[in-house]
């Protein structure tokens, strides 16, 4: 038993080694492909979306997560929002959608990923008093400049079963702007079928438990859903947030119809 027990620890560590390893070269690609194309001088964001597509995919890929489209990813202008279940929605976002991340600005200073994010594009966020409104303004600015960005408008991750209550104040930024506000939605499934429970990152675990659980997964696949886009003209921020909040459900509850072979207890 004890030596079965060593075999498998061994194989685990080899299979965590290997993904790590694919993950660094990954980073090395992403930093060799900025300074090609000069991002890290001056971020080129009419052509930056393809490349942070081709990054996030082989970040994903890295951790074993093979992105799939459920129906076609419309890459249009617009407010994009998604559910929030993991960490690992970045690189599957950032796989489809042609939108640029939101980060806090001290983000920004961070050695390597702080240069990734600056090349790729990311909008940082001064933050200042903490006031919304102010984030929001900042945000349909860039909006009107002709970026998209992607946020997670429940403001907190998830079990990856339902749609938490979402946080609409953000979603002025469309309205200011005069943009759609593009839906998708995000299940992490097993090859069997069933919703994955080590992708999700939320509750009371740590961020090194959760890169465990996700290096020790196997044939998870991320699926992703877009929903109708949301036009903001002629309602408020209230009507918005209801009608996203609706959307949002609904689109979650039809991606696990389509994916898992048994309906998602609660």
């Amino acid at each position: 038993m004890s030596q079965a027990k060593s075999s498998f620890s061994l194989r685990r560590q080899l299979s965590r080694g290997r993904q790590v390893a694919g993950m660094t070269t990954t980073m090395v690609g992403g930093i060799r492909a900025a300074k090609r194309i000069g991002a890290f001088k001056q971020p080129p964001r009419e052509t930056l979306p393809r490349y942070i597509q081709t990054f996030c995919r082989k970040m994903a890929g890295s951790f074993g997560v093979k992105v799939v489209e459920v129906e076609p990813v419309e890459q249009f202008h617009g407010l994009w929002v998604s559910n929030h279940v993991s960490w690992m929605d970045i690189p599957v976002v950032g796989t489809v959608s042609p939108a640029f991340f939101l980060s806090k600005a001290e983000i920004g200073e961070w050695p390597v990923f702080g240069k990734l994010a600056h090349a790729a594009g990311t909008l940082f966020i001064e933050r200042g008093s903490g006031d919304a409104s102010s984030v929001s303004a900042q945000i349909a600015d860039f909006l009107a400049k002709g970026f998209s960005i992607i946020f997670f408008p429940e403001a907190t991750t998830t079990s990856g079963k339902k749609v938490k209550r979402i946080h609409g104040t953000l979603l002025q930024a469309a309205i200011d702007a005069d943009v759609p506000i593009r839906p998708i939605i995000i299940a992490y499934v097993n090859k069997d079928g069933t919703l994955s429970d080590a992708l999700p990152y939320y509750g009371k675990l740590t961020m090194k438990e959760s890169m465990k659980k996700v290096l020790d997964s196997k044939n998870v696949t991320a699926y992703v859903l877009p929903l109708a886009p949301i036009d903001p003209e002629g309602r408020n921020k209230s009507e918005l947030t209801n009608l996203l909040q609706a959307r949002m459900n609904e689109g979650l509850a039809e991606l696990h119809s389509r994916v898992l072979s048994a309906p998602v207890e609660e």
